[in-house]
């Protein structure tokens, strides 16, 4: 199943379900300050904008029908709406205390759910997502907590814990003013609910829009070397500006439904309920009550009409706020095809044999690459993989990293199946270096710790020295504190390399996966990095893959890969001696005869310089 992004649809029922659980979680999670950050300001509404009108209605009422107004007798009323202003300001900073720690404790949870959940994907999810686009989603996915929670505390509980104050005290005058008020409220919200559902689609169209910009910034930056060696600068641009201008329409258009439609139908409803209440005011101050009743009642029913007007602002708050966190729980509909197992089996102890039995395997949406693939290697064998492009080798190392499951058949470390296994165990047996090495935008001293974060300064020194890293580190001008740029665009991509190889090192582990570790290096520093590699490889098991063939003849064995099928096995020589695939392989590389080795030199280091 695709991504969003990829089939052009917006959130649907189930992703807004379980953005709505998630946040109500949080609620739940943090409710020794969502209580009381939920219920105070709305309990403060009531001193300020109820209680207190309520004070005023009563001595003005008591004027009204010729009571004195002496300062003795009007005193008590002055310090009673004092108070009740005072505990309403009161509560309000109470209420904000905990509202601030309730916003900012679920933000931060809601930051770690989030990276937690994308570091639970497997390698598939991230090739069909933009980063710059789930970057922006997980920010929305905890930041949008704050608008949701905002809402709920000022709009939606501070307006129907007064209402619920007001229709107790109207009901004291008169039931047919609490019938009348909760009839127009109804109304109102029968009438304005189906417009806002229709504004919430276009919502989701925009929030689309959104991440389609964010989507397309990110790439541009990310591919800015690329843009700028092809002079596609233009043309990025007006890319941006057409995302950038259609994104502008949709939003536009959701802004002007709202006003238009929505908030066009409310403001004659509202005026009819405030005509309603004063009317109704004006029959009951014709009774006992006076003034006292005309006072409260247009009061109350004028506050309840801000109510109605903010229908349309409580709902677009929360469409929005959930809108754009069912972004990023939309991803989370499909679950990831790689996870541990349930009871997953403890590690029998560090060992380097490694066996696939029997492994199918098939890209998504491509034809079967492994059809019962069989290859053992013992523990400390070297064991180089080569044949065309697009034949399995990279598709092996990346089975036996579990980047991907295999569809049949097993995989085997030690004699343990390694989807039996925790992910964090069996990676830790392995130490990898990919064709292209990954670069954070650290120091050169934190990309080496990567490995091994526990590793002391010694250790990454000599790490360093191995993989012959020094040579270039320290005539950076901040050394090994150098910050390496996004992805190492800092470093060359013979650097990159060596920084990768001195990660291997420093990871010290019974398995090394090699893919092209070598293919970015010039000639010097390829000469350089063969050393340290072999020893390296001394009492591991490795796993290495290359195009240029050189570079493995001095391995154990060598597996010869068409298509997903081993084709060929055996040295080097052996394999020229028969005449097969590897040796046609061989004589199609320049200069790949070992007849061409400088005198002197032999074994593994000699063809390995090469």
């Amino acid at each position: 199943m695709g991504t969003s992004e990829q089939r052009g649809g917006g959130p649907g029922r189930g992703s807004v379900r379980l953005a709505l659980r998630h946040y109500g979680g949080e609620l739940v999670r943090l409710r020794r300050v969502a209580v009381p950050a939920l219920l105070l300001p709305a309990l403060g509404n009531i001193g300020i904008h109820y209680l207190a009108p309520l004070v005023v209605a009563k001595l003005v009422g008591r004027v009204a029908d010729g009571g004195p107004t002496t300062l003795a007798s009007v005193l008590p009323y002055a310090l009673v709406f004092a108070a009740v202003l005072l505990l309403g300001e009161a509560l309000w900073r109470v209420g904000f205390h905990c509202l601030n720690r309730l916003d900012a404790r679920g933000i931060e949870h809601l930051y770690v759910v989030g990276m937690d959940e994308l570091l639970a994907k497997d390698a598939a999810f991230f090739h069909d997502n933009f980063a710059g686009s789930l970057t922006k989603r997980v920010i929305s996915f905890a930041s949008r907590f704050e608008d949701f929670v905002d809402t709920l505390t000022f709009q939606v509980m501070g307006s129907l814990v007064p209402l619920l104050f007001a229709s107790v005290v109207l009901w004291q005058y008169d039931p047919l003013l609490v019938v009348g008020l909760l009839v127009m409220i109804a109304l109102t919200g029968s009438c304005v609910f189906p417009l806002v559902r229709r504004r919430q689609r276009i919502v989701a169209e925009r929030e689309r829009a959104i991440a389609r910009v964010s989507g397309h910034v990110a790439d541009v930056l990310t591919n800015m070397d690329s843009v700028r060696s092809f002079a596609a600068g233009e043309r990025e641009a007006a890319e941006h500006r057409a995302r950038v201008a259609e994104s502008r329409r949709i939003t536009l258009r959701s802004w002007d439904y709202g006003n238009l439609r929505i908030d066009t139908l409310v403001a004659p409803l509202s005026v009819l309920t405030n005509v309603l209440g004063l009317l109704l005011a004006l029959m009951l101050g014709a009774g006992e009550r006076g003034v006292e009743a005309i006072i409260v009642v247009f009061t109350y029913y004028a506050n309840a009409t801000r109510i109605m007007f903010e229908f349309n602002q409580i709902y677009r708050r929360l469409e929005s706020s959930m809108t754009e966190a069912a972004q990023f729980t939309e991803l989370l509909l499909d679950p990831p095809t790689v996870v541990d197992p349930p009871d997953p089996e403890p590690l029998a102890g560090p060992s380097g044999h490694v066996r696939f039995e029997g492994v199918h395997f098939a890209h998504r949406g491509a034809k079967p690459l492994f059809e019962g693939l069989d290859l053992d290697v013992p523990g400390g064998t070297k064991v180089g993989f080569v044949g065309r492009s697009g034949g399995g080798k990279t598709s092996l190392t990346r089975l036996l990293l579990r980047m991907t499951d295999v569809d049949g058949g097993r995989i085997l470390i030690g004699g343990q199946d390694i989807s039996r296994m925790r992910q964090s165990d069996l990676r830790g047996l392995i130490a990898s270096v990919p064709q292209d090495p990954a670069m954070f935008h650290r120091t050169l001293r934190e990309n080496i710790a990567f490995a091994r974060p526990g590793a002391t300064e010694a250790e990454i020194r000599r790490a360093a020295e191995a993989a012959h890293v020094t040579e270039f580190a320290d005539a950076l001008p901040d050394g090994f504190d150098t910050l390496v740029g996004e992805r190492g665009v800092k470093l060359s991509g013979g650097q990159r390399q060596r920084v990768a190889l001195a990660r291997a090192i420093l990871r010290d582990a019974p398995i090394l996966l090699l893919d092209e570790a070598t293919s970015a290096l010039d000639s010097e520093s390829e000469l350089l990095v063969q050393d340290a590699l072999w020893r390296l490889m001394e009492g591991r098991t490795a796993l290495v893959v290359a195009h240029r063939l050189s570079t493995v003849a001095g391995m154990d064995r060598l597996v010869v890969l068409d298509r997903g099928r081993i084709v060929e096995q055996g040295d080097h020589h052996g394999l020229l001696a028969a005449g097969g695939a590897y040796a046609k392989l061989w004589q199609h590389q320049s200069g790949g005869f070992l007849d061409d080795e400088p005198a002197g030199r032999t074994g593994p280091e000699a063809t390995l310089s090469r």
